[in-house]
């Protein structure tokens, strides 16, 4: 018994040089392919989540399950064709995560094709709130804004348990300089400080966090527990707020971020009727380009007391 544990320090060492190895081999890999045109990514990506259908079973039921949850009206194959397009721009979405982070800004610049309003928080006098759903050019939709702007953009953080990839990651989104990223896990007060002395907020309102802090309205006619920050913190600190919304365009022809205008009337003095119009507003973003939704996140994972689980 004694000889085990000895040699368990041992092991788990050995599993994390492994890992860390295997995860620098994958950001070299993603670092040589961001060379390649986009439309070759396009077909490389589109190649990778027809793999990834085959394999992630797990995140598959998870997809069409939200798919059947909130399309119901749409047939078993309906769903599953959009489930399945669906897994081929996550396959591309991956691969393009070296473009974000390698590519020089003048070919980034080229690719990201940026509609309405993208100087606003420059021009406004109150603070601002991007509201940026979980489509799967959320992150193509940061760095246009960070392309964009001589403002400084803060946006909360989720670090990633591989450490190899969350500086990867970070190093990635600080990269123009004029952002700032702030732990998930860590107070709100060095965000709330950042936004009264001049910064932007770069606002993702649509993920499932638990039930502190959010209430259970409607997401497609499900209970879903959304986040009553957005509604609370654009109160407290006076901000205008204006949706963001991202989407892959097919082959080489890049990414088109769609600045809409900002909410005249939002927030209420009812953060929960905010919340419900906010999903109201993502509801119809979604029928939209319903195949680049993050369907494959457990967006009902939290329930109201006694209901069971809908996974």
């Amino acid at each position: 018994m004694s000889g085990d544990t000895s040699k368990a320090p041992w092991r788990q060492r050995a599993r994390a040089a492994a890992t860390a190895a295997a995860s620098r081999a994958v950001l070299g890999l993603l670092w040589l392919l961001h060379w390649l045109p986009l439309s070759w990514l396009d077909r490389l990506g589109h190649g990778l989540g027809a793999l990834l259908w085959r394999l992630g079973s797990s995140r598959r039921r998870v997809a069409l399950r939200n798919l059947a949850l909130c399309l119901p009206g749409r047939s078993p194959a309906e769903r599953e064709a959009i489930a399945r397009a669906h897994f081929g721009w996550l396959g591309r979405s991956f691969l393009e995560r070296g473009l974000l982070w390698w590519a020089p800004r003048e070919r980034l610049e080229r690719l990201i094709h940026v509609e309405g309003d993208v100087k606003l928080a420059e021009r406004s006098e109150r603070p601002v709130m991007w509201l940026a759903p979980h489509f799967l050019a959320l992150d193509v939709a940061g760095v246009g804004i960070l392309l964009n702007q001589n403002r400084r953009a803060g946006s909360i953080y989720q670090a990633q348990s591989n450490p190899v990839f969350d500086a990867a990651m970070r190093a990635g989104r600080l990269r123009f300089g004029n952002a700032e990223i702030f732990p998930r896990q860590d107070s709100a007060k060095p965000l709330i400080r950042a936004i009264k002395r001049g910064d932007a907020f770069f606002n993702l309102p649509d993920m499932d966090f638990g039930a502190k802090d959010a209430a259970f309205v409607p997401f497609f006619g499900v209970p879903a527990a959304t986040l009553l920050a957005p509604s609370r913190m654009a109160r407290l600190l006076d901000m205008v707020v204006q949706p963001v919304v991202g989407e892959m365009l097919p082959g080489g022809q890049g990414w088109r971020i769609r600045f809409l205008d900002p909410w005249p009337d939002f927030p209420s003095m009812d953060a929960e009727a905010d919340a419900a119009r906010m999903n109201r507003w993502i509801e119809g973003e979604i029928l939209r380009n319903p195949s680049q939704y993050l369907w494959v996140h457990k967006r009902f994972k939290t329930r109201p007391a006694g209901e069971p689980s809908l996974y």
